[in-house]
């Protein structure tokens, strides 16, 4: 099991190329096998336009992983179950919001599965509308300015 210390652990930020094999093995295990998100619904086009976010425990395993497309969507964040509650989701999420204010997006948008909403509402994003079915899981648009 891969340790992880939010205050050791890096974020690379990256282009799909970079990313490509990491992240993807971390969103199948997270995604397809943990939820049960159909495998021909977690791969699309959007993702080699999208900047990817990885973060690694302290022996250089990924643990997490999180995009930002191009429109400002933040989305298939995804911590493996080994990580989970030691802040390296926050750390992710920080580091797409940083990305996108580098890229002087206004907004950023998410729809975020209704449990963790929690997760969002504390870095600012607010609930927009009411709750719908994405891939057989509840969600809730989520919205935040960030200029």
């Amino acid at each position: 099991m891969s340790a992880f210390t939010p205050t050791s652990a890096p974020v690379l930020v990256c282009l799909w190329e970079e990313a490509r094999e990491r992240a993807r093995a971390i969103r199948y295990a997270v995604f397809v096998e943990e939820q049960g998100v159909p495998v021909e619904l977690e791969w699309d086009e959007m993702d080699a336009p999208s900047w990817h976010a990885l973060a690694f425990a302290v022996d250089g395993v990924p643990v997490a992983t999180g995009r930002l497309l191009p429109d400002g969507h933040i989305g298939r964040m995804a911590v493996l179950k080994s990580a989970r509650g030691t802040g390296v989701g926050a750390k992710v999420l920080d580091a797409l919001m940083a990305k996108a204010t580098e890229l002087g997006y206004p907004e950023l948008i998410l729809n975020a599965q209704t449990h963790a909403a929690p997760f969002y509402t504390r870095v600012g994003f607010e609930q927009v509308g009411d709750e719908f079915e994405e891939a057989g899981i509840p969600h809730i648009e989520m919205r935040k300015r960030i200029r």
